[in-house]
């Protein structure tokens, strides 16, 4: 590999402003790239879904003994702010001014691929055949791979590069549901005649004041996120809403957090002494995001990179993580996948970072990856 070379391509792709659903002046910066190296690209039709001005990219690159194939999977777009990012780089370290993200969540992934690209079409040695997924719309609920076109792919198993230290392999990440509770009161005057009214807002805040927040357990987080109601300050407010998400690795947790929230609202409601016109009444929603993954430190894939990396000599180490990416849909869609670490540090604020070496380090596993894969083959 030519680390020279990476870090170059890296900062190019760094200017390449590519907010969720607007990906398609990076995606086709790097279909360019790979299709001059003589790889065939094209896109699927996952945009009529997501809303993106492209759909998924799928580079396929052929291997030079027969195998089964590996995939790799990188996300094209960012959070925000991301408009006219100055990047500033200094003591091996790239980073803004302050004022906007710096993008190597997944600039790093992207352009860690294009450069192990660059190293199988300059050498020849024993390698499968590869496939690069390059997702939209990850940051808005992982619709990308949501909607990505499995008939597309040939690989079965793969690794998503969406993490922080090339030295840590996340084999686990948590299932997460969203979820609203409305409730539904009776308007009136405030000042002449608030007890023919009934409080939608002070409903709500009873029901929330009964539920968890923060860290439930070592495995369960629930947060409330947004509340909104009433619409001028002398009218009972009839409507309020809160929204929130939960995440464990426990369905079975997941599913007593949900019991718990119905019962809390149907509790409160029911305690209320007043009842108008059928009124007071709740509603509660649950919405699942993405489902839980976990493979143990004993299954192949994660043999495979654990091996790549002693060969590195590196201690490798496996953890659980708390966020979800692309590998939860690819896993729950039947595609065996883990997460590699990039070197990305404090991603989604504005003062995210990265280490060239850890670029370079997650460079070199990438390619180990490949290489042995191949050994093994």
């Amino acid at each position: 590999m030519d680390p020279e070379r990476l870090i170059l391509e890296f900062q190019n792709l760094l200017y390449i402003e590519s907010p969720s659903k607007k990906e398609g002046k990076l995606a086709h910066y790097i279909a360019d790239i790979f299709e001059a190296l003589g790889f065939k690209c094209f896109f699927d039709k996952s945009a009529e879904n997501t809303g993106s001005e492209v759909g998924n990219l799928i580079v396929k690159i052929p291997g030079t003994l027969p195998s089964e194939p590996l995939f790799f999977c990188a996300h094209l777009d960012t959070v925000g702010p991301c408009e006219n990012p100055t990047i500033i780089y200094e003591n091996g370290i790239f980073r803004t001014d302050g004022k906007t993200i710096l993008g190597a969540d997944d600039k790093a992934g992207i352009a860690i691929l294009i450069e192990i690209a660059k190293v199988l079409k300059e050498n020849y040695f024993p390698y499968p055949p590869l496939e690069f997924v390059f997702t939209t719309c990850e940051e808005i609920g992982l619709l990308g791979a949501k909607y990505l076109d499995l008939e597309l792919l040939d690989a079965k198993e793969g690794l998503v590069l969406d993490s922080k230290s090339p030295q840590v392999i996340i084999n686990g990440a948590p299932s997460s549901f969203k979820f609203s509770i409305e409730t539904k009161g009776k308007s009136a005057h405030a000042g002449i005649e608030p007890e023919k009214g009934i409080n939608a807002i002070y409903l709500l805040a009873k029901i929330l004041a009964e539920l968890p927040t923060g860290r439930v357990d070592e495995e369960t987080t629930m947060n409330l996120g947004k509340i909104s109601g009433g619409m001028y300050l002398n009218i009972v407010p009839d409507l309020a809403l809160a929204e929130g998400e939960m995440r464990s690795h426990s369905q079975e947790k997941l599913g007593t957090l949900q019991s718990l929230i119905q019962s809390k609202a149907q509790e409160i409601i029911d305690s209320y002494p007043v009842k108008l016109e059928g009124l007071p009444s709740f509603t509660v929603k649950f919405k699942k995001i993405f489902q839980a993954f976990y493979l143990p430190p004993s299954d192949a894939l994660c043999q495979l990179v654990q091996r790549a990396g002693q060969r590195l000599g590196w201690e490798m180490t496996f953890k659980r993580h708390e966020g979800g990416s692309d590998a939860n849909i690819f896993n729950e869609k039947g595609l065996k996948s883990l997460i590699l670490g990039t070197g990305m540090q404090k991603v989604h604020t504005t003062e995210e970072f990265i280490e060239v070496k850890d670029l370079i380090k997650a460079t070199q596993l990438v390619l180990e990856i490949i290489k042995l894969k191949g050994e093994l083959s």
